[in-house]
């Protein structure tokens, strides 16, 4: 029988955000059995909780943002990700902005920072959220799918295409054989170069820099863009490489980008409500199709 965890002790962590570029501090402290995750928004007060439930979601543009009332955490689904990952059932995360820090893009310093201390169980059986029949949500428009079939065990397999040259098409799994810290947990978020100024422009990723994103060049591109680049991120010296990604960062996976694509995922189906046994099948997902999914679990519990 599993039994539900929680953490040892409380972490904290302080960063931008990255589509607001706001500074906040987090801190993700134990919680009681059958808690689950919340989030609590300091600045405003005591009570200004909000549970990390798909009938929360308000906003998926780019993130995951849940509402309650007057009260929003933006881009939550790298937090969810890296507690669903290390087995956390319960806890309480404190901010005292609206937006999660991105930190290094990835769930890396969640993972570096707790995965050593272990976690404390707690002795009240984990309640796995299990399928009866299959949900299939489809977006015909951009040609996704996010599939939960019932099974002993979960599973997740996900395929992501682009229609990118540099990328290709890419997939990801994750299943009890794979460790979710050291192959998932791990993959950066990621972004296309000729989307950034776009973005900039339209009130976005105002917390992105070279070191928070895997920027992929699918399009010829001129000196004077990357150089004007450079300026945006305030980093000298940017080169587009060969292979077609800007020279800021070392991919850590040949498929990194489809793993962070799992990473988001995972973290987003987690607005069920707990651990899924399913086995899910997602192509070209995003944010809004995945917490479709969520909602879609959550009304057939």
């Amino acid at each position: 029988m599993q039994l539900q965890q929680t953490l040892t002790r409380s972490y904290s962590f302080e960063g931008k955000g990255l589509h607001t570029g706001r500074i906040a501090k987090m801190t993700i402290n134990p919680a009681p059995a059958d808690t689950g995750i919340r989030f609590r928004r300091t600045d405003i007060g005591e009570d200004a909780v909000i549970e990390a439930l798909a009938e929360n979601v308000s906003n998926t543009a780019r993130s995951t943002t849940i509402s309650k009332g007057e009260v929003s955490v933006a881009t939550i689904e790298h937090i969810l990700s890296a507690l669903t990952g290390m087995g956390v059932d319960n806890a309480l995360i404190d901010i005292d902005n609206i937006e999660v820090p991105i930190l290094d893009g990835s769930a890396k310093p969640y993972i570096d920072a707790i995965w050593a201390d272990g976690f404390a169980q707690q002795d009240v059986p984990r309640r796995y959220i299990e399928i009866r029949k299959t949900i299939e949500i489809r977006n015909e428009e951009k040609g996704s799918l996010v599939r939960i079939e019932p099974a002993d065990e979960f599973s997740y397999d996900i395929m992501v295409d682009f229609n990118s040259k540099v990328l290709g098409i890419q997939h990801a799994q994750w299943s009890p054989s794979i460790t979710y810290a050291e192959e998932i947990g791990t993959c950066r978020t990621f972004v296309f170069f000729h989307e950034i100024e776009f973005l900039f422009n339209n009130g976005l990723v105002k917390g992105g820099d070279v070191d928070n994103a895997i920027v992929i060049v699918e399009h010829p591109v001129t000196e004077e863009q990357v150089q004007h680049m450079s300026q945006l991120f305030n980093v000298p010296a940017l080169k587009v490489r060969e292979d077609g990604y800007l020279s800021n960062l070392t991919l850590r996976f040949p498929n990194e980008c489809a793993r962070h694509k799992l990473l988001d995922l995972i973290g987003d189906l987690r607005l069920a409500g707990g651990f899924l046994k399913a086995r899910i099948t997602a192509e070209k997902a995003g944010h809004g199709i995945n917490t479709t999914a969520a909602k879609a679990i959550r009304e057939n519990l």
